[in-house]
């Protein structure tokens, strides 16, 4: 009787798991065409984690400490330890930070950077790991687009040449700047680029920032965010990435009663913690 209790419950256990893997494949298969961009709560700083329609796994900057580490726990599942590409929009330590545990815990297939001159530890140990590595490091310097898949593309808008890295005393304004498109919708990542950049993108891509999500430059800064640049824009959500009480006062109330102005529905992750978007190439909307 024992015996046979044992061989009932071993069979059991079969089939639960044959539904659980059944379950799993179907619901992965209806996530095939779902884009989701993952706007993560490191503190202060900044950290996206785009999963794209194709599966690939798109990391945009990484915080300043190992939280990133936490936070990509929470978004990929256990045994998906590929990060098929990180940019890191420019080399201050709330941006790249993290990025050297995710380099040490997760296999990167691709980097991509400004190449801009920094001698912070955290830059300087993130590139040391990188050619350590031997990862594909390229260097971005111009406007390019980068496919990810049936109408789906990530588009750097800024920087347009090398002189606005070389010759750019201030870092934020070396930051990478690119734009996310699935079909119909869109979402616009800013860095840390301040009213110079916006002022630029105004004059020579004005007609490639209107959105459906902006990430606010600059954690809510009043150096980004320009009035006019936030018009053209037109975003129905805006994003701002801020650590809770942080030292610098961001975000500016200026910029935060700008918003409201415009009717921009804001999340922040100094109160908000993670914050996802899903689209689905027609509608986006955000998911908790």
């Amino acid at each position: 009787m024992k015996k046979k209790y044992k061989q009932s419950f071993f069979i059991s256990a079969i089939f639960l798991s044959i539904i659980v893997l059944l379950l799993y494949f179907y619901f992965s298969q209806n996530k095939e065409n779902t884009l989701e961009v993952n706007f993560l709560d490191v503190g202060q700083g900044d950290a996206i984690l785009i999963k794209t329609i194709s599966g690939q796994n798109i990391l945009i900057d990484g915080g300043e400490d190992e939280k990133i580490i936490k936070r990509l726990s929470e978004e990929l599942s256990w045994w998906d330890k590929k990060i098929d590409l990180i940019i890191l929009t420019h080399p201050h330590s709330d941006h790249v930070g993290g990025l050297v545990d995710v380099l040490k815990r997760y296999e990167v297939l691709k980097v991509l950077y400004t190449g801009a001159i920094h001698n912070s530890p955290d830059y300087l140990a993130w590139l040391e790991l990188i050619k350590e590595k031997s990862i594909s490091l390229s260097i971005i310097n111009h406007s390019q687009k980068i496919l990810l898949g049936d109408d789906c593309s990530l588009e750097i808008l800024y920087p347009i040449s090398q002189d606005n890295i070389s010759g750019q005393a201030n870092l934020n304004n070396t930051s990478i700047v690119s734009r996310l498109d699935y079909r119909q919708t869109s979402f616009l990542f800013m860095g840390d680029a301040e009213k110079e950049v916006e002022e630029i993108l105004l004059k020579i891509e004005a007609g490639k920032l209107k959105t459906d999500v902006l990430k606010i430059g600059h954690h809510g800064s009043d150096s980004s965010s320009l009035l006019g640049f936030l018009e053209i824009v037109d975003p129905v959500y805006a994003v701002i990435e801020v650590g809770k009480d942080n030292r610098f006062d961001h975000p500016s109330p200026r910029i935060i009663k700008r918003l409201e102005r415009l009717g921009i529905k804001t999340f922040r992750t100094d109160m908000d913690g993670n914050i996802k978007f899903v689209s689905n190439g027609v509608n986006l909307w955000p998911s908790q």
